[in-house]
């Protein structure tokens, strides 16, 4: 003010910005970015007036540094309580975190085979004792039974055919069928315009007499049954 400077001659003077002198001469200094730009500017500010900036600087380190450091050890003194909790904190033995892998591999396997899985029919999965009786026949060198259906057709001239795979489910396939498709699923229905084709369940032919006449099927994984034509699909 003796000099008859306003903040905008000073920040011209000193590259200060205008918000930063004010906070100086109101000592806001929290809104500066940090003690070493305070005595920075402490330092320009009064030299450019003319003054001695040691006084300044040394009672703002006395006033106002030491306050800050006391609180930022205040602050940090929480944080320090919660790494030290963390150290004592019980921490996994190998064994544990192998159990913990298992189980994960275990639930990684359980969701693949229920996202893998066919809702075809809604048929039961087979039971332990059906399980245990697979595991002896591949024991004794036999085939174990199989728990799906694989239906191949083959048809000798273009033939209708509609296939499902139970009373109430959608519709796999409709149409004309002039080469050979394969149908899988726990249980395959079908329907045959005619019976000018060849069917294979599994591998194992089905005998079937070519000829005009329509005629429809159920095939599960161990049976094969004709079915009336009020339950055949797409009828």
């Amino acid at each position: 003010m003796r000099r008859h400077l306003d903040i905008a001659d000073v920040e011209s003077r000193t590259k200060i910005r205008a918000k930063y002198l004010r906070a100086l001469e109101n000592e806001e200094f929290g809104m500066l970015p940090g003690p070493t730009f305070v005595k920075t500017f402490l330092r320009t500010y009064a030299e450019m007036l003319g003054l001695d900036p040691h006084p300044l600087v040394e009672e703002y380190r006395a006033t106002h540094e030491r306050r800050d450091e006391v609180d930022a050890l205040q602050t940090l003194g929480p944080q320090a309580s919660a790494r030290e909790r963390l150290r004592q904190r019980p921490r996994l033995g190998p064994g544990s975190a192998l159990l913990l892998i298992v189980a994960a591999v275990v639930a990684a396997l359980v969701a693949v085979g229920l996202l893998a899985g066919d809702d075809d029919d809604g048929s039961p999965e087979p039971t332990v004792a059906q399980t245990e009786r697979q595991q002896a026949r591949r024991e004794r060198g036999q085939p174990a039974a199989p728990r799906r259906v694989r239906l191949r057709v083959t048809p000798i001239t273009p033939t209708y055919v509609c296939v499902d795979k139970g009373a109430g489910t959608p519709v796999t396939f409709e149409g004309i069928l002039d080469a050979p498709q394969v149908f899988r699923g726990r249980r395959v229905r079908v329907n045959l315009g005619k019976t000018d084709v060849e069917l294979r369940a599994n591998g194992r032919p089905v005998p079937l007499e070519p000829g005009p006449n329509p005629v429809g099927f159920v095939f599960r994984p161990r049976s094969t049954r004709p079915l009336p034509p009020a339950e055949r699909p797409c009828v």
